[in-house]
């Protein structure tokens, strides 16, 4: 899709063509709803503020967290014992500022707020977007939304049942001196906790971005194959980055799934190329 047929795009009556500053107005409005949607999802997370906190946020910090069970009954379905059990850990948190538990608050709301709104935000942005694309191009693009959607919750829900408890367990098992009680800020918990999940969400969305750049000609499975080296240094920067610490664990469990959806791009990418190459036959 070409910039200049995005910027000349028609109106919903298909007969003037809108302006650059139609456009602009237009992205306004569409920005102004996304953030009145995260608005109404983070009034909702502000007042169930206490039991996000307590039922959610805290669960992976504690012993009897779902994923501890998972790894233990795995761990002796496959006759390993207690190899692959994580202790698990009963953590306390701490606020040393007088307004730090209140502008907590806030972020969880905002966050939370940003969760629940997510697919309609991507809906809003699909909008504007979407008059720019050929019918051809829009047949191809059924159900994006469902799986932008699909993609951000999986990977939400893998940096939380997941990725976090691994990180928790390291970090309040892991101790330097005994004399040195980990008796973290909450505030620092809540900012890990926001990019083992949103942060992998949005990292989920690799084979949508490349289904997108390879219809449109900018990459090909060839090229991803050529650079594929380079793209798994890439994917362990992006885990460091995502990760809040460097730790062999955090980045084994958050590298092999970016990694796994990287080669699934490249099976994307290689079909959308064989369908282009075959449609460009048939024309010649």
């Amino acid at each position: 899709m070409a910039l200049f047929d995005f910027l000349n795009k028609k109106n919903e009556d298909g007969k003037a063509e809108m302006s650059f500053i139609d456009h602009l107005e237009d992205l306004r409005w569409h920005v102004i709803r996304s953030v009145i949607a995260i608005l109404i999802g983070a009034v909702v997370a502000f007042i169930y503020a206490k039991d996000i906190v307590d039922k959610i946020l805290f669960a992976p910090a504690d012993n009897n967290f779902v994923t501890y069970k998972w790894l233990c009954n795995i761990s002796h379905s496959l006759g390993l014992g207690d190899m692959v059990c994580l202790a698990g850990v009963d953590a306390k948190f701490q606020s040393n500022t007088m307004t730090g538990q209140f502008i907590s608050t806030f972020t969880i709301a905002f966050i939370g707020g940003f969760i629940i709104a997510f697919p309609y935000v991507f809906w809003e942005f699909w909008k504007f977007v979407k008059p720019a694309l050929s019918q051809k191009e829009l047949k191809k693009t059924k159900g994006v939304i469902f799986w932008v959607s699909l993609l951000f919750f999986t990977g939400v829900l893998f940096g939380y049942y997941i990725l976090t408890p691994f990180m928790v367990n390291f970090y309040f098992s892991y101790t330097l001196s005994d004399k040195i009680v980990n008796l973290p800020n909450f505030s620092d918990y809540i900012e890990n906790l926001v990019y083992t999940t949103v942060g992998i969400g949005v990292l989920f969305q690799m084979p949508l971005l490349v289904m997108v750049l390879a219809r449109v000609g900018f990459i090909t499975a060839k090229f991803l194959r050529k650079y594929r080296r380079h793209a798994f240094v890439i994917i362990l920067i992006a885990a460091a980055i995502i990760t809040p610490s460097t730790d062999p664990f955090s980045l084994t469990i958050v590298t092999i799934p970016l990694y796994l959806l990287f080669e699934a791009s490249i099976i994307i990418a290689s079909r959308i190329n064989k369908r282009q190459e075959k449609e460009s036959k048939e024309w010649s």
